[in-house]
């Protein structure tokens, strides 16, 4: 898989890999095992953005100052393995840009994806941290750190398996 794709090459290669490869691929007890852990991890995260103000002061600046955050050419950081993560995962995946000039993942309601990349996790703007105390800030850090280190580690098994099966 290029690292050149457009998100669309991208989507249709995890789509394709999921049709022919997610039962072989969930018959590997730690792949069963990280997708729990991250389905659980990534919710703990959101309720800690959630409680930190965080989904809050992103929600009023897309809805009044215009956000950018999630702007067009985002989607772009995403590679095939985490978006077939997210198909593992059961998240429907996009199939056109759903909200105009922006990330091609952003739905309606934020981000469509459960499995996100780095970037997605870890930006904040200087609003959202002059805003939220330090130890919110700091509680969201740490749950934000879980989930990338067991993304990391499902990325990684996957594409090792994916190298003997593909």
């Amino acid at each position: 898989m290029s690292t050149y794709s457009s998100i669309e090459e991208k989507i249709e290669w995890a789509r394709r890999i999921h049709r022919e490869q997610a039962a072989e691929l969930l018959q590997d007890r730690n792949i069963v095992q990280l997708l729990d852990k991250l389905r659980s991890e990534t919710q703990a995260s959101r309720q800690a953005m959630i409680a930190a103000g965080v989904v809050a002061i992103c929600r009023r600046c897309e809805d009044h100052d215009g956000g950018s955050c999630c702007g067009a050419g985002i989607e772009d950081r995403y590679d095939g393995i985490t978006l077939l993560v997210n198909l593992l995962l059961d998240v429907s995946i996009p199939s056109e840009r759903l909200v105009p000039d922006s990330c091609y993942l952003l739905g309606p309601t934020g981000c469509v994806l459960q499995a996100r990349d780095v970037i997605c996790i870890n930006f904040m703007c200087t609003q959202v941290t002059n805003s939220i105390s330090p130890l919110a800030l700091s509680l969201l850090r740490e749950a934000e750190g879980a989930e990338l280190e067991t993304l990391f580690l499902l990325h990684d098994r996957l594409g090792r398996l994916l190298g003997r099966i593909g």
